[in-house]
C-alpha cells in the first residue's frame, strides 16, 4: 500500500528556512516588519516545500483570523430548508461572500441566531468566542436589530448590515429595493396597466416599506392612484394567498400584481387560477427574488432579480478592506435587475 505523502506545515518550512514560526506567519500575512532577505528566503521555503498557508498558520500572528462570520436568521432559514421549496437565499450568500473570501485567502461560516432570543447576546458570544472572525455580515431582520448591531459595535467588531438603510454603526448595504420596486412597476405600465397592485413584506423588515416606496412613485409619476391596491404578508405562500385574494375579490380588481418574493407570487398565481384568470391574458405577475423555482411554473414568473450573491461579495470585501479603509458613510447599494418572462403582458382588453 503506498504511503500517504505527508502534509507540509508551517513547521517544515521554519525548520527548512532556519528562521522561527512567527517569522514565516509575519511573511505569510505579508507584514511591514519583515526585512526583504529574509521575506526571500521564507518565500524560497514555502516554494520549494510546496506549502499551502492554513488558517492556523495565518492566525499565528495574533493580528487576524482570516474568517468571515455570516449570521442568518435561524428560525426562517431551517424553515426554508426542511420545506424544499427551491428557496436560495443562503445558496445566494454562501457563493458571492466564499468566493470572494477564497480570492482573498479567507474563509467564510455561516452561524444561524434566533433574533427574537432572550439568549441572542449569549449565542453571539459562544460564536465570536469560538471564530473570533474579522468581520461579520448581518441579514435581516438581524440587520436592524438594536441588541445584535450594539453588541458587535460595542465590541469594535467590522460588520455590515444587509437590507438596512437604517443610520447606525456597521456597514449598510441594500439590494436597491426603492428603485426595483420603481423597475418592476415601471415594466407593468409600459404594457399599459393602471390598476397595479402591490403585495409587501412584513413591517419588521425596512425593506417592506421601500418597496413600497418604489412602487407608489412609480404610480404618482404615471398619475396613477394606488388606493387600497396594497396589502402585506410575511414573504410566505399563506400569506401570499390571503393578501392576493384580498386584492382580487375586489369589484374593480387590479390588472397586474408586485409581489414581495416568489412564494407569495406562486400563491398569487394558484389565487388567480381558483378565481378563473388567465396570466397573463387577465393578470400580470412579477415577483420578486428570482429564485429557481420561478422558471418552471406554468407560465414562468417575470422576476427581479435579487443581487444576493453580489452583495454579500461586496460585504465581503469591505469587511476585509475595513482596517485599510474608510467605512462608506452612505449606504452601499447593489441594484438588481428585471428578468422578464411569461407571466407579464400587455393589460387586458377593457
Amino acid at each position: 500500500m503506498a504511503r500517504r505523502r505527508q502534509a507540509v506545515t508551517i513547521k517544515h518550512v521554519a525548520a527548512d528556512a532556519g528562521v522561527s514560526l512567527q517569522t514565516v506567519s509575519r511573511v505569510i500575512n505579508e507584514e511591514p516588519n519583515v526585512r526583504p532577505a529574509m521575506k526571500a528566503k521564507v518565500q524560497a521555503s514555502i516554494d520549494r516545500l510546496g506549502y499551502v498557508p492554513s488558517i492556523a498558520a495565518q492566525r499565528m500572528s495574533g493580528s487576524r483570523s482570516y474568517l468571515i462570520l455570516a449570521i442568518n436568521d435561524r428560525e426562517r432559514t431551517i424553515a426554508d430548508w426542511k420545506a424544499r421549496e427551491g428557496r436560495d437565499w443562503v445558496d445566494q450568500m454562501l457563493l458571492g461572500g466564499m468566493l470572494t473570501c477564497a480570492e482573498r485567502g479567507y474563509r467564510m461560516l455561516i452561524e444561524l441566531v434566533d433574533t427574537h432570543s432572550d439568549h441572542v447576546e449569549r449565542e453571539l458570544s459562544g460564536a465570536i468566542a469560538a471564530l473570533q472572525p474579522d468581520g461579520v455580515i448581518l441579514t435581516p431582520p438581524h440587520s436592524e436589530n438594536p441588541l445584535i448591531t450594539g453588541f458587535f459595535a460595542e465590541r469594535n467588531i467590522p460588520f455590515a448590515r444587509i437590507g438596512s438603510r437604517q443610520d447606525g454603526p456597521g456597514i449598510a448595504i441594500t439590494m436597491g429595493d426603492r428603485s426595483n420596486a420603481r423597475l418592476a412597476t415601471q415594466h407593468l405600465l409600459d404594457h399599459g396597466h393602471e390598476r397595479i397592485g402591490f403585495v409587501a413584506g412584513p413591517d419588521e423588515f425596512s425593506l417592506s416599506k421601500r418597496r413600497i416606496d418604489g412602487w407608489k412613485a412609480a404610480m404618482d409619476e404615471a398619475g396613477l392612484s394606488h388606493d387600497g391596491l396594497c396589502e402585506r404578508g410575511d414573504f410566505g405562500f399563506d400569506s401570499g394567498k390571503l393578501a392576493a385574494h384580498k386584492l382580487l375579490a375586489r369589484d374593480h380588481r387590479p390588472t397586474a400584481l408586485i409581489c414581495s418574493s416568489d412564494q407569495m407570487t406562486l400563491a398569487a398565481l394558484e389565487v388567480a387560477r381558483a378565481m378563473g384568470l388567465d396570466v397573463p391574458g387577465d393578470l400580470s405577475l412579477v415577483s420578486f427574488d428570482n429564485s429557481p423555482i420561478v422558471r418552471f411554473t406554468d407560465p414562468p414568473l417575470t422576476a427581479v432579480d435579487q443581487p444576493i450573491a453580489a452583495t454579500a461579495s461586496r460585504a465581503v470585501e469591505l469587511l476585509i478592506d475595513s482596517g485599510k479603509e474608510p467605512s462608506p458613510e452612505e449606504p452601499v447599494i447593489v441594484t438588481g435587475e428585471l428578468v422578464v418572462r411569461g407571466s407579464s403582458g400587455p393589460v387586458p382588453p377593457a
